[in-house]
């Protein structure tokens, strides 16, 4: 484990990178959240962070914004290439499964499951 600035030793370099120290919360995690516009506020809360610990984080991307952000497009590439191998991975066990015969007497669950899936389609890009 490294410090990742010698200016601020609450953000912490670790295996699965820039960390908030005492947590094994990224500073990626955070980054998710700031782009889907959650407020600082609610983002310390969800992590349950101090508001020591949220302003650290929110400082240091700040003043590193560049390379932080370079280095989060590597981890959102890095997360599609695992989704992509478990997705070929299970897709045959998948197709197994959807072949099975539903169980009677679940009829309203699976309408439910089916609307929710459709809903999740129609609003990825």
């Amino acid at each position: 484990m490294t410090i990742a600035s010698n200016h601020n030793s609450s953000i912490i370099r670790t295996e699965r990178g820039l960390t908030i120290a005492g947590t094994r919360i990224t500073l990626y995690d955070v980054i998710d959240l700031l782009k889907a516009e959650y407020p600082p506020k609610l983002i310390r809360d969800k992590f349950n962070l101090t508001n020591e610990q949220i302003n650290s984080a929110l400082s240091y991307l700040k003043i590193n914004h560049d390379r932080v952000e370079a280095e989060y497009q590597e981890v959102l590439a890095n997360r599609q290439e695992i989704r992509q191998y478990w997705e070929e991975r299970n897709r045959e066990h998948f197709t197994q499964i959807s072949s099975m015969p539903r169980k009677l007497g679940k009829e309203a669950l699976w309408a439910k499951l089916e609307e929710q899936k459709a809903k999740r389609a129609s609003e990825q890009p």
